[in-house]
């Protein structure tokens, strides 16, 4: 059934779980796994205070460097357990990151991306926005959603 399965992860319970509803079904199919993990970069930050700005290079390193060390480990997770894993990072300026989501799942041919949601409602959800809703509205292939712990 399922052959390529994309897995959105950032480090948090949610995606923990998301993960692990993906390798359940890899290891029941015999599906690879694609691990990916969207770095969101700030433009600008302000230091409080003045008129000047702190560089976001090293910001965006950091970012970046916290990113592949996620990926790194979880790979190792996933191909612990016997199961074919990829990493991709994709690194962003102001995108979108449910849209950058899909269309990477897209870009490897994924038959199903699997993404965690917060289930965040009213104002939260207003405020916070939705990667899972903006991967669901973008997403041209099946897309499982695993709610994290309330």
């Amino acid at each position: 059934m399922y052959k390529r399965i994309a897995v959105a992860v950032d480090g948090s319970k949610t995606s923990g779980r998301a993960l692990r509803e993906a390798v359940g079904l890899a290891g029941e199919t015999g599906a690879r796994i694609l691990l990916l993990h969207v770095c969101e970069e700030a433009p600008a930050m302000w230091e409080p205070g003045s008129i000047g700005m702190i560089p976001t290079q090293d910001i965006a390193q950091a970012v970046a460097d916290a990113g592949k060390e996620l990926l790194k480990e979880l790979e190792a997770r996933v191909a612990g357990q016997g199961l074919p894993v990829e990493t991709t990072l994709v690194e962003t300026f102001g995108g979108r990151v449910g849209g950058i989501i899909s269309e990477e799942a897209q870009k490897w041919s994924a038959d199903l991306l699997v993404v965690g949601t917060h289930g965040r409602k009213g104002v939260d959800h207003i405020l916070m926005g939705s990667v899972a809703e903006g991967v669901v509205r973008t997403a041209t292939i099946p897309v499982l959603l695993v709610r994290g712990e309330n």
